[in-house]
Protein backbone atom coordinates (compact mmCIF):
# COMPACT_ATOMS: atom_id res chain seq x y z
CA UNK A 1 0.00 0.00 0.00
CA UNK A 2 1.63 3.50 -0.88
CA UNK A 3 1.51 4.74 2.97
CA UNK A 4 3.27 1.60 3.97
CA UNK A 5 5.86 2.46 1.18
CA UNK A 6 6.06 5.51 2.00
CA UNK A 7 7.30 5.04 5.38
CA UNK A 8 9.28 1.98 4.59
CA UNK A 9 10.86 4.64 2.58
CA UNK A 10 12.60 6.63 4.90
CA UNK A 11 13.23 3.07 7.06
CA UNK A 12 15.37 1.55 4.06
CA UNK A 13 18.77 -0.13 5.39
CA UNK A 14 20.59 0.27 2.79
CA UNK A 15 20.03 3.53 2.52
CA UNK A 16 21.16 4.71 6.35
CA UNK A 17 24.13 2.34 6.13
CA UNK A 18 24.90 4.18 3.15
CA UNK A 19 24.49 7.44 4.96
CA UNK A 20 26.62 5.86 8.18
CA UNK A 21 29.62 5.56 5.71
CA UNK A 22 29.30 8.85 4.74
CA UNK A 23 29.01 10.15 8.22
CA UNK A 24 32.02 8.07 9.20
CA UNK A 25 34.06 9.33 6.11
CA UNK A 26 33.14 12.94 6.85
CA UNK A 27 33.09 13.21 10.42
CA UNK A 28 36.41 13.58 11.64
CA UNK A 29 35.71 15.19 15.27
CA UNK A 30 33.80 14.48 17.78
CA UNK A 31 30.41 15.60 18.21
CA UNK A 32 27.52 15.88 21.04
CA UNK A 33 24.39 16.35 19.30
CA UNK A 34 21.34 16.61 21.65
CA UNK A 35 18.08 15.73 19.73
CA UNK A 36 15.56 17.87 21.91
CA UNK A 37 12.54 15.35 21.75
CA UNK A 38 11.89 12.37 23.10
CA UNK A 39 10.54 11.07 20.23
CA UNK A 40 13.72 11.26 18.64
CA UNK A 41 15.22 9.61 21.47
CA UNK A 42 13.06 6.46 20.84
CA UNK A 43 13.80 6.24 17.13
CA UNK A 44 17.83 6.33 17.67
CA UNK A 45 17.25 3.74 20.05
CA UNK A 46 14.52 1.64 18.53
CA UNK A 47 16.60 1.20 15.27
CA UNK A 48 20.45 1.04 16.67
CA UNK A 49 21.24 4.29 15.07
CA UNK A 50 24.02 4.65 17.66
CA UNK A 51 25.27 1.44 16.53
CA UNK A 52 25.49 2.63 12.49
CA UNK A 53 27.12 5.90 13.61
CA UNK A 54 30.89 6.28 14.38
CA UNK A 55 32.04 6.54 18.12
CA UNK A 56 32.35 10.14 17.84
CA UNK A 57 28.98 10.62 17.34
CA UNK A 58 27.36 11.09 20.64
CA UNK A 59 23.62 11.58 21.46
CA UNK A 60 22.67 13.68 24.31
CA UNK A 61 19.24 13.76 25.39
CA UNK A 62 17.55 16.77 25.94
CA UNK A 63 14.11 17.70 27.92
CA UNK A 64 11.42 17.85 25.26
CA UNK A 65 8.98 15.00 26.68
CA UNK A 66 6.06 17.15 28.05
CA UNK A 67 4.92 14.26 30.42
CA UNK A 68 8.80 14.30 31.78
CA UNK A 69 9.39 17.64 33.21
CA UNK A 70 6.25 18.01 35.09
CA UNK A 71 7.33 18.98 38.34
CA UNK A 72 5.55 17.26 40.98
CA UNK A 73 3.44 20.18 42.40
CA UNK A 74 2.07 20.39 39.55
CA UNK A 75 1.00 16.41 39.28
CA UNK A 76 -0.19 17.67 43.06
CA UNK A 77 -2.56 19.60 41.56
CA UNK A 78 -4.15 17.49 39.56
CA UNK A 79 -4.46 15.41 42.37
CA UNK A 80 -5.94 17.55 44.11
CA UNK A 81 -8.62 18.87 41.31
CA UNK A 82 -9.65 15.38 40.93
CA UNK A 83 -10.60 15.12 44.46
CA UNK A 84 -12.83 17.51 44.32
CA UNK A 85 -16.65 15.73 44.98
CA UNK A 86 -18.31 15.70 41.40
CA UNK A 87 -15.67 16.30 39.53
CA UNK A 88 -13.88 14.55 36.10
CA UNK A 89 -10.44 15.31 35.67
CA UNK A 90 -9.32 14.75 32.16
CA UNK A 91 -5.52 14.80 30.76
CA UNK A 92 -3.82 13.03 27.69
CA UNK A 93 -1.35 10.15 27.91
CA UNK A 94 1.13 9.32 29.94
CA UNK A 95 -0.16 11.81 32.67
CA UNK A 96 -1.90 9.79 34.95
CA UNK A 97 1.37 7.70 35.86
CA UNK A 98 3.77 10.39 36.86
CA UNK A 99 4.00 9.81 40.35
CA UNK A 100 3.40 13.16 42.47
CA UNK A 101 4.64 13.61 46.27
CA UNK A 102 2.53 10.89 47.59
CA UNK A 103 0.30 9.10 45.07
CA UNK A 104 -0.37 9.56 41.14
CA UNK A 105 -3.64 10.12 39.41
CA UNK A 106 -3.70 6.29 38.28
CA UNK A 107 -3.45 5.13 41.89
CA UNK A 108 -6.42 7.91 42.82
CA UNK A 109 -8.58 6.61 39.70
CA UNK A 110 -7.91 3.09 41.24
CA UNK A 111 -9.35 4.23 44.95
CA UNK A 112 -12.57 5.77 42.84
CA UNK A 113 -12.25 9.33 41.47
CA UNK A 114 -13.15 9.92 37.89
CA UNK A 115 -10.19 10.46 35.89
CA UNK A 116 -9.94 10.12 31.88
CA UNK A 117 -6.89 9.46 29.82
CA UNK A 118 -7.89 10.99 26.30
CA UNK A 119 -7.29 10.57 22.66
CA UNK A 120 -8.47 13.89 21.90
CA UNK A 121 -8.42 16.83 23.78
CA UNK A 122 -11.94 17.57 22.01
CA UNK A 123 -13.52 14.60 24.08
CA UNK A 124 -13.78 16.99 26.49
CA UNK A 125 -16.59 18.67 25.25
CA UNK A 126 -18.60 15.17 24.42
CA UNK A 127 -18.15 14.74 28.41
CA UNK A 128 -19.20 17.99 29.58
CA UNK A 129 -22.08 17.65 27.70
CA UNK A 130 -22.66 14.23 29.35
CA UNK A 131 -21.88 15.42 32.82
CA UNK A 132 -23.75 18.87 33.23
CA UNK A 133 -24.04 18.75 37.03
CA UNK A 134 -19.96 17.89 37.15
CA UNK A 135 -16.78 20.03 36.70
CA UNK A 136 -14.76 18.78 33.89
CA UNK A 137 -10.99 19.92 34.33
CA UNK A 138 -8.73 18.91 31.61
CA UNK A 139 -4.89 19.07 32.41
CA UNK A 140 -3.46 20.34 29.47
CA UNK A 141 0.29 19.15 28.93
CA UNK A 142 2.36 19.70 25.94
CA UNK A 143 5.03 21.74 23.82
CA UNK A 144 3.66 24.00 20.88
CA UNK A 145 2.47 20.44 19.18
CA UNK A 146 -0.25 20.38 21.60
CA UNK A 147 -1.04 23.76 22.11
CA UNK A 148 -2.92 24.75 19.53
CA UNK A 149 -5.74 21.74 20.17
CA UNK A 150 -6.47 23.45 23.78
CA UNK A 151 -6.99 26.73 22.43
CA UNK A 152 -9.54 25.25 19.65
CA UNK A 153 -10.92 24.02 23.20
CA UNK A 154 -11.12 26.92 25.22
CA UNK A 155 -12.53 28.39 22.03
CA UNK A 156 -15.29 25.75 21.29
CA UNK A 157 -16.42 25.65 24.98
CA UNK A 158 -17.18 29.49 24.56
CA UNK A 159 -19.10 29.49 21.37
CA UNK A 160 -21.10 26.86 22.96
CA UNK A 161 -21.58 28.12 26.29
CA UNK A 162 -20.50 25.11 28.05
CA UNK A 163 -19.85 26.61 31.29
CA UNK A 164 -18.35 23.40 33.28
CA UNK A 165 -15.58 23.20 31.63
CA UNK A 166 -12.15 24.16 33.51
CA UNK A 167 -8.73 24.34 32.21
CA UNK A 168 -5.02 23.44 33.86
CA UNK A 169 -3.04 24.85 31.38
CA UNK A 170 0.81 23.22 31.56
CA UNK A 171 1.56 23.63 27.99
CA UNK A 172 5.21 24.81 27.84
CA UNK A 173 7.83 26.39 25.04
CA UNK A 174 10.90 24.72 23.47
CA UNK A 175 13.57 27.68 23.11
CA UNK A 176 13.09 28.86 26.45
CA UNK A 177 14.47 25.45 27.65
CA UNK A 178 17.30 24.82 25.27
CA UNK A 179 18.22 28.66 26.35
CA UNK A 180 18.12 27.48 29.98
CA UNK A 181 20.12 24.65 29.70
CA UNK A 182 22.86 26.35 27.16
CA UNK A 183 23.06 28.97 29.47
CA UNK A 184 24.55 26.97 32.36
CA UNK A 185 27.05 26.04 30.50
CA UNK A 186 27.06 22.15 32.21
CA UNK A 187 26.02 20.66 28.81
CA UNK A 188 28.45 20.30 26.43
CA UNK A 189 26.67 20.63 23.08
CA UNK A 190 27.90 21.12 19.95
CA UNK A 191 24.58 20.77 17.86
CA UNK A 192 20.50 20.33 17.89
CA UNK A 193 18.51 17.85 16.29
CA UNK A 194 15.47 20.20 16.40
CA UNK A 195 11.86 18.97 17.06
CA UNK A 196 10.02 18.27 13.94
CA UNK A 197 6.47 18.70 14.81
CA UNK A 198 6.91 21.73 17.17
CA UNK A 199 8.16 23.06 13.99
CA UNK A 200 5.09 22.22 12.27
CA UNK A 201 3.39 24.36 14.74
CA UNK A 202 6.26 27.38 15.39
CA UNK A 203 8.39 27.39 12.32
CA UNK A 204 12.08 26.82 12.58
CA UNK A 205 12.64 30.21 13.17
CA UNK A 206 12.03 30.22 16.50
CA UNK A 207 15.57 27.90 16.20
CA UNK A 208 17.67 30.75 14.99
CA UNK A 209 18.85 32.87 18.00
CA UNK A 210 20.18 29.90 19.57
CA UNK A 211 22.11 28.72 16.47
CA UNK A 212 23.52 32.23 15.93
CA UNK A 213 24.31 32.99 20.15
CA UNK A 214 26.06 29.86 20.42
CA UNK A 215 27.63 28.50 17.63
CA UNK A 216 25.13 24.98 17.75
CA UNK A 217 24.08 24.35 14.23
CA UNK A 218 20.36 22.92 14.47
CA UNK A 219 18.58 20.93 11.85
CA UNK A 220 15.19 20.10 12.13
CA UNK A 221 14.66 16.55 11.68
CA UNK A 222 11.98 14.16 10.49
CA UNK A 223 11.54 11.18 13.10
CA UNK A 224 12.31 8.43 10.85
CA UNK A 225 15.79 7.16 11.01
CA UNK A 226 17.03 8.27 7.79
CA UNK A 227 15.54 11.67 8.84
CA UNK A 228 17.83 11.37 12.11
CA UNK A 229 20.88 9.87 9.54
CA UNK A 230 20.45 12.91 7.41
CA UNK A 231 20.32 15.37 9.66
CA UNK A 232 23.13 14.11 11.15
CA UNK A 233 24.99 14.34 8.08
CA UNK A 234 23.89 18.26 7.68
CA UNK A 235 25.57 18.86 11.68
CA UNK A 236 28.89 17.17 10.14
CA UNK A 237 28.99 19.22 7.65
CA UNK A 238 28.24 22.15 8.96
CA UNK A 239 30.49 22.07 11.76
CA UNK A 240 33.46 20.73 9.17
CA UNK A 241 32.52 23.94 7.38
CA UNK A 242 33.00 26.35 10.77
CA UNK A 243 29.08 27.34 10.14
CA UNK A 244 26.08 27.40 12.52
CA UNK A 245 22.46 27.88 11.39
CA UNK A 246 19.20 26.40 11.40
CA UNK A 247 18.43 23.69 8.51
CA UNK A 248 15.18 22.25 7.96
CA UNK A 249 15.34 18.29 6.94
CA UNK A 250 12.13 17.82 7.75
CA UNK A 251 10.89 20.27 4.66
CA UNK A 252 8.08 18.05 3.75
CA UNK A 253 6.32 19.61 6.80
CA UNK A 254 7.63 22.03 8.18
CA UNK A 255 8.38 26.02 7.29
CA UNK A 256 10.47 28.97 8.34
CA UNK A 257 7.11 30.60 9.59
CA UNK A 258 5.29 27.91 10.87
CA UNK A 259 1.57 27.61 11.12
CA UNK A 260 0.52 30.93 11.49
CA UNK A 261 -3.34 30.51 12.23
CA UNK A 262 -2.46 27.98 14.72
CA UNK A 263 -0.14 30.13 15.98
CA UNK A 264 -2.56 33.36 16.10
CA UNK A 265 -5.36 31.46 17.92
CA UNK A 266 -2.89 30.19 20.85
CA UNK A 267 -2.31 33.93 21.08
CA UNK A 268 -6.14 34.57 20.74
CA UNK A 269 -6.71 32.75 24.42
CA UNK A 270 -3.05 32.14 25.87
CA UNK A 271 -0.16 34.42 27.19
CA UNK A 272 3.21 33.67 28.86
CA UNK A 273 3.56 33.25 32.23
CA UNK A 274 6.26 35.18 33.97
CA UNK A 275 7.65 32.03 35.71
CA UNK A 276 7.23 27.95 34.88
CA UNK A 277 9.37 25.25 37.03
CA UNK A 278 10.70 22.56 34.89
CA UNK A 279 11.21 18.90 36.58
CA UNK A 280 14.48 18.63 37.28
CA UNK A 281 16.18 21.96 35.68
CA UNK A 282 14.40 24.90 37.60
CA UNK A 283 12.35 27.88 37.16
CA UNK A 284 12.95 28.85 33.50
CA UNK A 285 11.18 32.50 32.83
CA UNK A 286 8.88 32.51 30.14
CA UNK A 287 8.74 28.78 29.54
CA UNK A 288 4.91 28.56 29.59
CA UNK A 289 1.73 29.74 29.14
CA UNK A 290 -1.55 30.46 30.54
CA UNK A 291 -5.01 31.37 29.99
CA UNK A 292 -5.39 35.58 29.35
CA UNK A 293 -6.70 37.58 32.22
CA UNK A 294 -10.55 37.75 30.56
CA UNK A 295 -10.93 33.87 30.67
CA UNK A 296 -10.20 33.79 34.14
CA UNK A 297 -13.83 32.35 34.54
CA UNK A 298 -12.65 29.22 33.06
CA UNK A 299 -8.91 28.59 34.57
CA UNK A 300 -8.96 25.93 37.54
CA UNK A 301 -6.00 27.52 38.84
CA UNK A 302 -7.98 31.05 39.62
CA UNK A 303 -11.36 28.60 40.38
CA UNK A 304 -9.58 26.59 42.64
CA UNK A 305 -6.37 28.25 43.61
CA UNK A 306 -7.86 28.21 47.25
CA UNK A 307 -6.90 23.86 47.77
CA UNK A 308 -4.26 23.87 45.08
CA UNK A 309 -0.26 23.00 46.51
CA UNK A 310 1.98 25.73 46.89
CA UNK A 311 5.00 23.91 47.90
CA UNK A 312 7.83 23.33 45.24
CA UNK A 313 8.97 19.32 45.47
CA UNK A 314 12.43 17.50 43.94
CA UNK A 315 11.97 14.22 42.63
CA UNK A 316 13.56 11.25 44.81
CA UNK A 317 17.22 11.59 45.58
CA UNK A 318 18.02 8.68 43.68
CA UNK A 319 16.25 9.66 40.63
CA UNK A 320 18.58 11.81 38.06
CA UNK A 321 15.74 12.40 35.56
CA UNK A 322 16.89 16.36 36.36
CA UNK A 323 20.51 15.81 34.79
CA UNK A 324 19.19 13.32 31.43
CA UNK A 325 16.74 16.34 31.12
CA UNK A 326 19.80 18.77 30.60
CA UNK A 327 21.87 16.47 28.78
CA UNK A 328 24.22 15.74 31.48
CA UNK A 329 23.72 11.83 32.29
CA UNK A 330 22.41 8.94 30.14
CA UNK A 331 19.86 6.72 32.01
CA UNK A 332 22.34 3.96 32.23
CA UNK A 333 24.23 6.33 34.76
CA UNK A 334 21.49 6.18 37.15
CA UNK A 335 21.98 3.68 39.72
CA UNK A 336 18.11 2.82 39.96
CA UNK A 337 17.77 2.87 36.72
CA UNK A 338 15.90 -0.97 35.69
CA UNK A 339 16.32 -2.16 39.29
CA UNK A 340 14.15 0.25 41.60
CA UNK A 341 12.75 2.28 38.79
CA UNK A 342 11.03 0.42 36.01
CA UNK A 343 8.13 0.90 33.76
CA UNK A 344 6.15 -0.84 35.82
CA UNK A 345 7.23 0.59 39.09
CA UNK A 346 8.92 4.32 37.96
CA UNK A 347 10.64 6.23 40.68
CA UNK A 348 10.91 8.96 38.29
CA UNK A 349 9.10 10.95 35.16
CA UNK A 350 11.74 9.91 32.38
CA UNK A 351 10.60 5.90 32.67
CA UNK A 352 7.17 6.90 32.66
CA UNK A 353 6.61 8.40 29.60
CA UNK A 354 6.38 7.39 26.71
CA UNK A 355 8.64 9.68 24.87
CA UNK A 356 11.07 9.69 28.16
CA UNK A 357 14.71 8.35 27.98
CA UNK A 358 14.57 6.03 30.45
CA UNK A 359 11.62 4.39 28.91
CA UNK A 360 13.50 4.12 25.80
CA UNK A 361 17.00 2.88 27.08
CA UNK A 362 14.81 0.08 28.91
CA UNK A 363 12.60 -1.19 25.91
CA UNK A 364 15.58 -1.08 23.06
CA UNK A 365 19.07 -0.75 25.60
CA UNK A 366 20.09 -3.85 25.02
CA UNK A 367 20.48 -3.76 21.48
CA UNK A 368 21.32 0.10 21.01
CA UNK A 369 23.69 1.61 23.77
CA UNK A 370 27.32 2.00 22.70
CA UNK A 371 30.16 0.25 25.18
CA UNK A 372 28.11 -3.17 26.25
CA UNK A 373 24.55 -4.17 27.60
CA UNK A 374 22.62 -2.45 29.88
Amino acid sequence: MPTVDLIEGFRDPEHMKALALIIKKECVRKINIMEVCGGHTHTIMKFGLTQLLPDNIEFIHGPGCPVCIMPKERIDHAIALASIPNTILATLGDMIRVPGSKTSLQKLRADGKDIRSLYSPLDVLKIAKENPDKNVIFFAIGFETTTPMTAVLVKSAIEQNIKNIYFHINHVTVPEAVEAIMSCGDAKIDAFLGPSHVSVISGYKIYEPIAAKYGTPVVVSGFEPTDVMESVLRIVRQINAGKSFVENEYARAVSREGNLKAQALVDTYMERRSHFRWRGIGDIPLSALKLRDEFSALDAEVEFKDILPTIELDDHKMCICGDILKGKAKPFDCKVFGKACTPTNPMGSCMVSSEGACSAYFKYGKLSIKGGLV
